[in-house]
Parts: structure tokens; sequence; C-alpha cells
């Protein structure tokens, strides 16, 4: 068994709550490996240093901690703004106790982070919209469909019937509307076939989405490549993944043609890796981040919550399909796409797992 300084240490090191110990002059005794995964440093080289030199809060904050240490007081602060050294801000609740240890006052400071746990209350809604969208569509498509086959078989048999094949151009009509309806509730559905799954290099798929871009509008829009080489390749429906990305980009392309002076618009691509990101209730250990970012003029606030439903477009002519599909394309895919988006600035998030036979709760 180890001794209870060892063993101390040893459970504070398998905590997943971030926690820092400072002296009584506020510098850094130790700190835990999720505390160094929060701020970005290794508490090793740190040990020692003020706690400004380690991470930034409000002016009152240094106030509230010497306090906390001269009474002995503990105290719990909500939603606090912590900017790290590599400039990241995070919104944060942290909990500092004051422990007296050899004479001398300590503070223990645990810090949870909030956005993290904002970012999957908002992840699970999402997930809860799309597939109550689902099950309404899938309803709604099945009320459509059989009178739309009633229809369009009528049509025939009257076509049948006519004497005059001039009326047919009548029973004609019928039925082409009769089939466009029904492809436009099938496009709603979107597939149901599972992806063709194969080891995949995702780059493959952004330059192929480039050259079709590049196509379509002729060069007159900037692509800007951001590739991380170090990648693995994934596994993924190589044909679906080229159709998710491209639903996005041409939205970019789309609005950036919109804009007076085309040579200033710009999609900008950009690949990383992420460790220790949670999709859904899973965390997985390596995911890969996709970003579609564009300097178009943004998507209407009011179209932001809902520009993932069918029908939904912000084009007078766009269909609200493009982003649907997208969005039912990475969730077979066990991933994640997001949004945030202003005027001069939007970006497409999409977070597919490296470790799909390694993820955990």
């Amino acid at each position: 068994m180890p001794d209870n300084d060892n063993l101390h240490r040893l459970l504070l090191d398998n905590l997943t709550t971030a926690t820092i110990l400072l002296d009584g002059e506020l510098r850094l005794e130790y700190m835990n490996p999720a505390a160094e995964m929060l701020l970005a440093i290794s508490g090793q080289r740190s040990h020692g240093q003020f706690i400004s030199e380690l991470f930034t809060e409000s002016p009152e904050a240094l106030v509230s901690l010497r306090q906390a240490v001269a009474e002995a007081h503990p105290f719990t602060k909500r939603e606090a703004q912590l900017t790290s050294l590599t400039g990241k801000t995070q919104t944060v609740d942290y909990a500092v106790t004051p422990v007296i240890c050899r004479g001398q006052t300590l503070l223990l400071l645990e810090v949870y982070p909030r956005d993290r746990l904002l970012r999957i209350t908002k992840e699970e809604a999402q997930l809860s919209k799309q597939e109550t969208t689902k099950l309404l569509v899938r309803g709604l498509a099945h009320e459509i469909k059989n009178p739309l086959g009633g229809i369009r078989g009528a049509a025939q048999l009257l076509a049948r019937e006519l004497p005059d094949e001039a009326l047919k151009d009548y029973t004609n009509v019928i039925i082409e509307e009769a089939d466009r309806l029904r492809n436009l509730v099938d496009r709603m559905l979107g597939s149901n076939k599972l992806p063709s799954l194969v080891w995949t290099n995702v780059h493959e798929v952004l330059e192929r989405v480039c050259s079709l871009v590049m196509a379509e509008s002729e060069g007159r829009i900037v692509l800007v490549r951001d590739y991380d080489p170090s990648i693995p390749e994934l596994m993924i429906d190589r044909e679906q993944m080229i159709q998710a990305v491209l639903n996005i980009v041409r939205n970019a392309m789309q609005a950036l043609t919109g804009q007076s002076d085309l040579r200033l618009g710009r999609i900008h691509l950009r690949t990383r890796t992420l460790r220790q990101f949670t999709i859904g209730h899973v965390r997985h250990r390596l995911v890969c981040r996709v970003e579609i970012i564009d300097n178009g003029p943004g998507i209407p606030a009011e179209l932001q919550e809902t520009m993932f439903y069918p029908m939904v477009s912000g084009r007078p002519d766009g269909t609200g399909l493009g982003l649907a599909i997208t969005q039912n394309i990475i969730s077979q895919h066990q991933g994640l796409i997001e949004c945030e988006s202003h005027s001069g600035h939007t970006r497409f998030s999409i977070y597919l797992p490296l470790d799909p036979g390694a993820s955990s709760s």
C-alpha cells in the first residue's frame, strides 16, 4: 500500500475535476492532470509561479483569494471568465477552500468548466430536435406518398380512356407533378442506406469538394486550405461525406456570390485533431474537426436555430434540404455538426471520431 502522501497524490491525479493547490502567497504548489489539460500548461514546470502567470481572471479575484487566505474563508464563484496563457477564454465555476497544513494556509481550487456542459446540453437538444424532425417527416411522407400513388395511378388510367391524344397533355402534367412531389418527399426522408465505411483520408474528400466548387464558381472565389497532415485515415463513406461537405461549401459559395465584389470572397477549409472530446453521451479520445469558414454576410439570426430542419432555407430558390441531409450523414457517422455565424464570419464545424471502437461514456 502507498503511504498517505502518495495515496492522496494518486487520488488527486485521477480526479476528472481540475484541482489546483496554491500556497499562502498564491503561488502554485500542485495541479492535477485535469487542471493541466484545462489550462494547457505543465504543473511541474509552473511550480512556484504566481497565479496570474497561470491564468487571468477579474482583478477582484485576486482580492478574494487573498481574503480567503487571511480569513480562512471558503467561497464559490459562478460563471467566471478564465483566460489561459494561450489566450483561450473559458466560462468556469470554481470553489476555493482554505486548508491549514503545517501551520500555513493553502488554497485548494476546484475548477468546473461550464463551456463543455453548455455545449453538451446544446448538442443533446440539437440531437433531440433532429430525432423529432425525422419522426415528423417520416409520418408526413407516409401520409403524402399514399394519396400521390393513387392520384398517379388514376391519371394513368384516365389517359388510356381519353378519346383525344391532345387531352393527354393534362394527365401527363398530373403524373409529372405527382412524380416531382414523390421525389421531393424522398429527398426529405434522406437515404435509408447505411454508410459504406472504408478507410479514407479526409483531405481527399476536401480536395474533391474544392475541385467541384472551383469548377462551379469558375475560380472567382478564393479557397484557403489549412490541413493537419498528421490526421490518420477515418472510417467513413467517402461519397456521403463528399456530399455532406459539398452542401456546406456550396451554401457558402452561394452566399458569397451575392456580394458586390466576388474577389473578396474566401472559403477557408481547416482540419485539426481534438483530444477527449464528447459527442452526445460518448467521450472520444481523439476526433477530427473539419471547419468550413466563409466571410460572407452570415446566416440570419432567426434561421440559426432551425437551419438544420428540412425545408428551411434563407434563399428564395433554396430547397432547404442541403443542411438537413448533411446533418443526417454526419449523425450516421456518429459525428456532430455545429455552426456559429455573424456578419462577415460563418463557421461550420464537423466532428468525426477517430477512435469509434475505443470511445467510452
